[in-house]
């Protein structure tokens, strides 16, 4: 699967129930082993097995908007240790897996897939055009 959006958030967003500045926006490290993405059905946190999430970001910080462009600071996960991580998903965090939403799925950046040892692993995001992506 490819970089997307995930269907839901486009319309939670244009309904206007996720702020990407002001939400608290996290960043999970997921083993797609057995998560099968889902981009239009998909919804909230809870549809990725609790297994296959093997580290969740702080609150993103730096976050901005401009042209249509999300960007934000790129993310650290400390003394991360698990499975296999092949995809990182944003998501807006209220505390209940049942109630984050999924906001989207990247599976194609640097550094992906990336093994955990124990040592921290930063995700730098892109410096182009779509930064972390774009409408």
């Amino acid at each position: 699967m490819a970089n997307a959006l995930y269907g839901k958030f486009k319309q939670k967003l244009l309904e206007g129930s996720i702020n990407l500045t002001s939400d608290t926006i996290k960043a999970v490290l997921v083993d797609i082993a057995a998560y099968s993405v889902s981009i239009n059905s998909d919804e909230f946190l809870s549809s990725i097995p609790s297994g296959d999430r093997i580290a969740t970001s702080s609150a993103l910080t730096g976050k901005s908007v401009t042209l249509g462009v999300f960007d934000a600071d790129d993310v650290t996960w400390t003394s991360v240790s698990g499975d296999p991580s092949e995809a990182v998903v944003l998501i807006k965090d209220t505390g209940d897996p049942a109630t984050s939403p999924l906001i989207c799925y990247i599976d194609t950046a640097t550094g992906l897939a990336v093994t955990p040892n124990g040592n921290n692993i930063t995700c730098t995001w892109s410096n182009g055009a779509s930064k972390i992506f774009a409408l």
